[in-house]
């Protein structure tokens, strides 16, 4: 099959980009013809097409969204879903074009009908699909109602149309099964259970000639602490409890490290995070300058990867008050590190169950999960074994091969 994807951005390291780029991995695997369009690109989809008023920070896109949601929010909804339906109707054309000419059988929608970061294109797609009757797959990460910063809006109306659209020729993809659950109840749509996967078939790269120097780029030395936090800066990724983990540690050497950009929701929560980190004298830095999608030099200096960063972790925190499901957490399973996670909904729901072990918070930093960590950090050869029991839970569950199985059923009844 020729096959498509869209979404607002198709570059870098946040969870939908990589996402996408495992489906398009195993998809190739099974031998479709893969084609990409957003407003961002790079990585597996550079040679896509470029629609720049697709990404949600177009400057056009980021007025609308400030005038749709939140305290300020316009009160008139039906002159700003005027405005919306026709920015919507500038996007029919390119992305009619991009279906057309690539002749493409089926389009995998990649979270652009779910999150209205970029409400016109949801939209846009909504009545493209209806009128093309073009297969579709809608994949779903974050649907609007669970993001406080959509709940305060005059366009619901809206919302409810096109995020997401409830269409015939659609199949719905959820990461989690309460994500499933609470599409079921709240809009009558049905959808399989896609949950974030790694291709743990192979074995996890370590350290090498090029990321070898990682350590001392970041300005350690022999023997300190390296806390890993592989989330972007925003808030609902709880840094502040890795922070408040590394201040009661009392471990001396101890460097947190933030791999993500800080900039997609705002600076304010990093700010937040850099006072904290001051006042409990906590080394904390954002290293998104030195880690990028893949090995580069960038201006005269040597970027990594962040599957350069992990090899070199003593620890790695995952302290999300919220997730879709968890991309990093796989990742940090992979390369079979020692994990502090904190009890998130879809973590109680679809992970804990399975045996995983972890260091658990449960919302806030406790002596118990403080004393646990100092002890796995003293004793290599349980935090080994830990790894490599975790990984082969891993590997069962949220393989390439589990969602390729997944993938055959879809595509099936396309």
């Amino acid at each position: 099959m020729r096959i498509g994807f869209i979404s607002t951005r198709l570059n870098g390291t946040d969870g939908v980009s990589l996402e996408v780029g495992k489906w398009a991995r195993v998809l190739r695997r099974m031998g479709h013809e893969l084609f990409f369009c957003a407003g961002e690109l790079g990585g597996y989809a550079r040679d896509g097409m470029l629609i720049p008023q697709l990404h949600f920070k177009h400057q056009s896109i980021i007025a609308l969204s400030q005038r749709a949601f939140g305290a300020n929010a316009e009160p008139d909804g039906e002159k700003l879903c005027d405005e919306i339906y026709a920015m919507a109707d500038e996007l029919r054309a390119p992305l009619r074009h991009f279906i057309r000419s690539n002749r493409l059988d089926l389009i995998i929608v990649q979270n652009a009908l779910t999150i209205p970061m970029n409400l016109p294109l949801g939209v846009c797609l909504t009545g493209l699909i209806a009128e093309l009757g073009i297969s579709t797959i809608a994949h779903h990460h974050d649907f609007f109602w669970e993001r406080q910063r959509y709940q305060t809006n005059a366009i619901l109306d809206l919302l409810d149309t096109s995020f997401p659209a409830k269409l015939p020729t659609i199949q719905h993809v959820t990461i989690n099964t309460i994500a499933q659950q609470r599409l079921k109840a709240r809009r009558g749509i049905d959808s399989i259970v896609i949950p974030n996967v790694h291709d743990f078939a192979t074995p996890p790269p370590g350290i090498d000639s090029y990321n070898q120097d990682l350590r001392e780029a970041l300005g350690l030395s022999d023997g300190d602490l390296f806390i890993l936090q592989p989330t972007r800066v925003i808030q609902r990724k709880g840094i502040e409890m890795a922070i408040e983990l590394v201040h009661r540690l009392q471990l001396p050497g101890s460097h947190l490290f933030i791999t993500h950009r800080a900039d997609d929701e705002g600076l304010d929560y990093w700010h937040w995070l850099q006072h904290e980190a001051r006042t409990m004298r906590v080394d904390m830095q954002l290293i998104d300058y030195l880690i990028g999608t893949e090995r580069a030099k960038l201006n005269g200096h040597k970027v990594y990867s962040l599957w350069d960063a992990y090899p070199h972790a003593d620890l790695v925190t995952y302290p999300s008050i919220y997730e879709g499901f968890g991309n990093a957490l796989l990742e940090a399973i992979y390369f079979k590190r020692l994990i502090v996670v904190n009890r998130y909904p879809v973590y109680n729901a679809d992970i804990r169950p399975l045996g995983f072990e972890f260091i658990e918070l449960d919302g806030f930093v406790d002596n118990a999960a403080v004393e646990k960590t100092r002890e796995l950090l003293k004793d290599p050869e349980q935090v080994r074994a830990m790894a490599e029991r975790n990984y082969a839970i891993a590997q069962e569950h949220f393989s390439l091969e589990v969602l390729e199985a997944r993938l055959r059923e879809l595509l099936a009844n396309c």
